[in-house]
């Protein structure tokens, strides 16, 4: 008896979507063609793996069975290939990275820019979400790293650091006002930044009640270098405004607390020689600001 992988792999994309006609579109094939792959996988090992009799179809006792043999025999042919890329460097492949959205959209693509000067044969794609989607990714498979400001708590995920995400009170250069008279902008609610936001405002003693919302990040800089008020935000998102003098610092006291900046990646997953050279690229990053693992 033997098993066809590409078989396995549809079978699992059936259950996943739980439909052949889901499955089908996810992998642009015809309906027909899913459930005849299905049929064969069946017929081979005389059992039937799929319940058919309800609006999603369902593993049978023997198809849950089945599944978690596919899921590792698959896992092991990708890890395969990847040990086998691992001697060919860097002359072709891919790199998929993800990142939270602050370091995503502030601090990857220039560190992807670095990459690129010295891996130019090497596609990169870079995703941006909130938390739970670079987690999902991650986990999914879509990704092979994930960049975050904190850390994820995901088990499936090991994490090491690679820098400081830090918060800075900004304002408009010139304005005059205290600290005291200023309105606070806050971002949207959901946002990670608006938790760290209404933190650091509690710690300054200023109700966050009393703060204007802005959505999204570079609303929120328009809107203190227009003179709505000022922010707390994280430095990676006004570096480029702090160096050119449209936003300036305003001391904090007490000091607005740092977060980490980590690294993540499925545990159980083989890095392929581009994912490799990445996180050693962050591992010299890490050194140049001064931190470690």
């Amino acid at each position: 008896m033997e098993l066809n992988t590409h078989r396995l792999s549809i079978f699992l994309r059936v259950l996943e979507h739980g439909g052949f006609s889901a499955a089908a579109e996810k992998l642009y094939m015809s309906q027909p063609s899913v459930s005849n792959q299905v049929r064969a996988l069946e017929t081979t090992l005389r059992t039937q793996l799929v319940d058919r009799s309800g609006a999603r179809i369902r593993p049978t006792e023997e198809g849950r069975v089945l599944a978690d043999y596919a899921r590792r025999i698959l896992l092991l042919m990708d890890e395969a290939v990847t040990a086998v890329e691992r001697v060919r460097g860097l002359q072709q492949g891919s790199l998929a990275i993800g990142g939270t959205t602050t370091i995503g959209t502030y601090l990857l693509p220039g560190l992807v820019a670095r990459f690129h000067a010295v891996a130019p044969d090497i596609a990169c794609d870079i995703r941006v979400g909130n938390e739970h989607q670079v987690v999902k990714w991650l986990l999914d498979g879509e990704i092979g790293l994930g960049v975050f400001a904190g850390e994820p708590a995901a088990e499936q995920l090991s994490t090491r650091r690679i820098g400081t995400d830090e918060m800075v009170l900004i304002g408009a250069p010139g304005d005059t006002q205290s600290l005291a008279e200023q309105r606070f902008l806050l971002r949207e609610r959901g946002s990670s930044t608006r938790e760290r936001q209404e933190a650091a405002m509690r710690a300054l003693g200023i109700d966050p009640a009393s703060a204007s919302e802005l959505w999204g990040s570079e609303t929120l800089k328009r809107g203190v270098r227009a003179g709505l008020g000022v922010a707390v935000v994280s430095a990676h998102t006004v570096a480029d405004e702090l160096r050119e003098g449209t936003l300036c610092t305003i001391p904090a006291d007490p000091p607005l607390p740092a977060r980490p900046v980590t690294m993540a990646r499925r545990t159980d997953r083989l890095l392929s020689p581009a994912e490799r050279a990445f996180t050693e690229l962050l591992g010299d990053i890490g050194t140049e600001s001064g931190e470690h693992e």
